[in-house]
């Protein structure tokens, strides 16, 4: 299977299935005649998961290698060629390998094989700025109470083998025990005691044939830096930082090359390692956005789960504030794997400038120097009409501020403030730039924060920020009415003053496809001053994710120092807990809660967790599908104390979601609604003994005025009578009935398609084609999915007569465009197949003549026997006339 895709994002995901004799590309229409080819994005290689189960689950290693053996054999004997990439035994069963379209076809359909998965393409974060002066690790380990920790309890995380699986951790670094000097320090060191180079400096996924192959290396040392980053949240100790566990010792999995993309056969392996090692705790600051817990990754990080280790990982950065923003259903692989730890992002205590004495939290935009701590600036704005009201619809009202050339010196020595919109970050700052700006203002055009980039050529060499649209309209007026200047401050803020404690921009929603609430909490990850390799500074900021987890990572190595008895399967309980949901982060004067389906339990909350004396299960409720009416739930909650605990039962309402949008740029959320769910408790209190458990009742429904398909959740919560720590359970739910989700949608080019590609471009064949089924001229179905799809099934039928030819694919677990108009495109090569079972599957190749392929989607959760939970489409006439 061939896959293309023009759509970029940090992971960029082939289509998670199994298409049997087609290919696969991702695109973005551009006409309702044609639509442009997508770019080339490999393909080729592919997880195969046999049937038995992996030594993690029971199997012996011996059953496990007789049945990669038998595999071989039963390849070799049905003449399919392939070569072996990688084999697993341990936390999933199967092999890595590359394969041409057609044998992978027949690879799929051989005795013990149980589903095929791409492997897919894993790009590298690069770091959001770079220097010494930005809100750093020491203002957000307050925020997660990692500094109580250390400093009230004694605690450092010693004992605890953290292991990261990233770009690997420059072991130079005195922030890691380290020489100082580069490549002077012997690995293994005296904290970073294990791992291994699974890949090699040059290696890149994305790169020529030679940098496609593996170069194992003995010492993981970084040239790339975010391993670095991350590694010096989770436990830096010297060099001038201090991370939230500077106690831990390390393991270090590198499976990035200097520069590059990385691909996910490379993590399950690193995962396999690092298991081997005795890694108490995992952290994955990467993921495949938009996927489903089946896929390997997360297989294999609940499998460790599983065995007692701590898996943490980071939920996506494709939030409506991120580089590559998207809406629900975002979150991505290993995150949403079922019992691993996914970190939702908090934004830092911010920088700030201040206007007439007031605070203006900002992040610092990626490409553009730092900004200054102090000096102050005459301000100017570039648009003159009335400021907007902060929730207006950028697509209801565009504005060009800042879009067009600005007169040469109008802006001289100011701090311009332009509305982001219509154009690029960088042109609006280039504009400001070339007019003579001393710096620029960027504020957002909705609700919350947003993290520009601003890198381009020639570069910005002014400071760029950015605040919220709240903030924007404040100063837009201000200048409007007289003389304002702006002031650098060395001084850090959150809310009110900013969005610092509240969920960043960039951070993904959840749910998963299954309905289950992802993320599970969050920590400080958008804008955090950490390590970096000493070759490349020593120190940068970097904004993700990719942050936030890590501060988990090293909180639970901290709590895990603290309560040596507790169970680490227990891990995501505690935490969630003792976690302190956070406000709306569009606008969080309102009092009301944060999407739990974006914020989990809220932000990690480490001496909460260390003193909490109750434990509450399940530490997270997922409703799902409100059609069948209220759902129940028994809570038990176990009180560790010496003294009964009467607790008070109360509901806290979290903000709702409209459906995705599905129109536009980019996916966003239809509405955000204060419509709270209807819950209700079989008692109003409940007592429990010292050293006892007691369970209650709990009854869940959905606001009835909340739009069909939105998303909706809320905290139940346990208020101790006289006094003492507060929890909470989080949950979230689908209003209405989940199949009716539309898959199919035709977006403005009326897809699916039957297509010719010619010169780089699809051609819709509305009426039908003819295909010689030689030199590329095959034909193509351009699909856009809306929707995570069960099943996705291409059957052929004789156009005349209705004799079915069976199968032509049938693909599991298959994700959705990452963009309202981008498309799947898959080809048919002529062959189909029985799809009868394993070991009897026939192959043929259909004779020339007239054909319909008719398409069918099962739908998330949907049964296979109800008709209603399938969506389907047939072609125009297909005509094979092979000469």
């Amino acid at each position: 299977m061939k896959s293309h895709a023009s759509n970029r994002r940090m992971l960029r995901a082939a289509l998670a299935c199994s298409a049997l004799a087609l290919s696969l590309s991702l695109g973005t229409a551009r006409a309702q005649e044609s639509v442009a080819a997508a770019e080339a994005e490999g393909g080729k290689w592919w997880f195969v998961e046999l049937s038995g189960a992996p030594v993690a689950d029971g199997a012996s290693l011996a059953t496990v290698r007789n049945e990669k053996a038998a595999f071989r054999r039963a390849a070799a004997a049905a003449g399919v060629s392939f070569k072996e990439r990688m084999s697993y035994d341990v936390l999933f069963n199967g092999f890595s390998i590359e394969v041409s379209v057609a044998n992978r076809a027949k690879i799929a359909n051989l005795p013990g094989v149980k589903a095929m998965y791409p492997v897919e393409i894993i790009q590298a974060p690069n770091p959001e700025t770079a220097g010494n002066v930005a809100p750093d690790i020491a203002r957000a380990v307050d925020l997660t109470g990692a500094r109580i920790a250390q400093t009230q309890f004694g605690l450092s995380g010693s004992g605890i083998k953290v292991g990261i699986v990233d770009t690997g951790i420059d072991i130079d670094h005195p922030a890691f025990g380290g020489s100082g000097t580069p490549g002077t320090t012997v690995f293994p060191s005296a904290r970073v005691i294990a791992g291994y180079d699974l890949v090699g400096d040059s290696y890149n996924s994305s790169g020529t044939p030679a940098q496609q192959v593996p170069v194992p290396d003995p010492n993981p040392d970084d040239c790339n830096g975010h391993g670095t980053h991350v590694s010096g949240i989770v436990g830096a100790n010297g060099g001038g930082f201090t991370g939230v566990a500077p106690g831990v010792s390390f393991g270090a999995y590198r499976v990035f090359g200097c520069t590059g993309t990385s691909s996910s056969d490379v993590i399950v392996a690193a995962l396999e390692r690092a298991y081997a090692d005795g890694m108490q705790v995992i952290n994955q600051s990467l993921g495949a956005a938009r996927q489903w817990p089946q896929y390997p990754t997360a297989q294999a990080s609940t499998r460790l789960v599983n065995k007692g280790v701590v898996m943490v990982a980071s939920i996506g950065n494709n939030g409506p504030g991120g580089s590559s923003p998207d809406a629900l259903f975002a979150a991505g692989a290993p995150g949403v794997g079922d019992k691993v730890i996914g970190v939702a992002s908090f934004d830092n205590a911010q920088a700030s400038f201040t206007v007439n004495g007031t605070p203006y939290g900002y992040n610092q935009a990626t490409g553009s120097p730092i900004a200054p701590t102090s000096g102050s600036l005459p301000m100017a704005k570039t648009w003159n009409g009335v400021a907007p009201s902060p929730s207006t619809s950028p697509a209801a009202s565009p504005v060009n501020d800042g879009c067009a050339a600005l007169p040469q010196g109008s802006m001289n020595g100011m701090a311009v403030l332009i509305r982001r919109g219509t154009c690029s970050f960088y042109q609006k700052a280039f504009n400001a730039q070339q007019a003579g700006a001393a710096a620029v203002v960027l504020y957002n055009n909705q609700p919350g924060a947003v993290n520009p980039t601003v890198a381009g050529t020639p570069a910005i060499t002014i400071p760029v920020v950015a605040i919220t649209a709240d903030q924007g309209v404040a100063l837009h007026n201000l200048i409007a009415a007289g003389p304002t200047s702006l002031v650098w401050t060395a001084t850090a803020v959150g809310f009110p003053f900013g969005t610092g404690g509240l969920i960043s921009g960039f951070s993904s929603f959840g749910l998963n496809a299954e309905l289950t609430l992802k993320p599970q909490l969050g920590a400080p990850g958008g804008g955090i001053f950490a390590t970096y390799p000493l070759e490349l500074g020593g120190a940068a900021t970097l904004s993700g994710t990719s942050m936030s987890s890590p501060h988990v990572a090293g909180g639970v190595a901290l709590i895990l120092q603290g309560r040596p008895k507790a169970n680490p399967r227990t891990m995501q309980t505690r935490i969630q807990n003792a976690a302190d949901p956070k406000n709306w982060s569009g606008n969080a004067a309102l009092g009301l809660l944060d999407y739990a389906f974006r914020q989990g339990a809220g932000m990690l909350d480490i001496v909460g967790t260390l003193q909490a004396t109750t434990i509450v299960e399940p530490s997270q409720l997922s409703v799902g599908e409100s059609e069948g009416g209220p759902k129940s739930f028994t809570i038990s909650v176990k009180n560790e104390a010496t003294t009964s605990v009467i607790y008070d039962l109360s509901h806290s309402a979290a903000v709702a979601a409209g459906p995705n949008t599905q129109t536009g740029a980019s996916y966003n959320i239809s509405g955000t609604f204060n419509a709270p769910a209807t819950v209700s408790f079989s008692a109003p209190s409940i007592t429990v003994p010292a050293g006892g458990t007691a369970s209650f009742d709990v009854t869940i429904d959905a606001n009835a005025g909340l739009p069909d398909r939105s998303l909706y959740g809320g905290y139940v919560v346990l208020t101790p009578q006289g006094g003492g720590a507060v929890y909470r359970v989080p949950f979230a739910g689908f209003k209405g009935n989940y199949q009716s989700t539309q898959v199919l949608t035709p977006t403005a080019n009326g897809f699916p398609w039957l297509a010719r590609l010619n010169g780089g471009t699809y051609f819709n064949l509305p009426t039908g084609g003819t295909f010689t089924m030689a030199n590329g001229d095959i034909p193509y179905f351009l699909v856009h999915l809306d929707h995570l799809s069960r099943r996705v099934r291409f059957e052929a039928f004789d156009a005349v007569t209705g004799r079915s030819w069976h199968r032509v694919s049938d693909d599991e677990y298959v994700t959705r465009n990452s963009t309202p108009g981008g498309f799947f495109a898959f080809t048919w090569d002529g062959t189909t197949f029985t799809g009868k079972g394993k070991n009897d599957n026939q192959w043929r190749t259909v004779p020339n003549g007239q054909y319909v392929v008719r398409l069918s989607v099962l739908k998330a959760l949907g049964d296979e026997n109800n008709p209603a939970h399938w969506e389907t489409w047939t072609s125009p006439v297909i005509t094979i006339a092979r000469p």
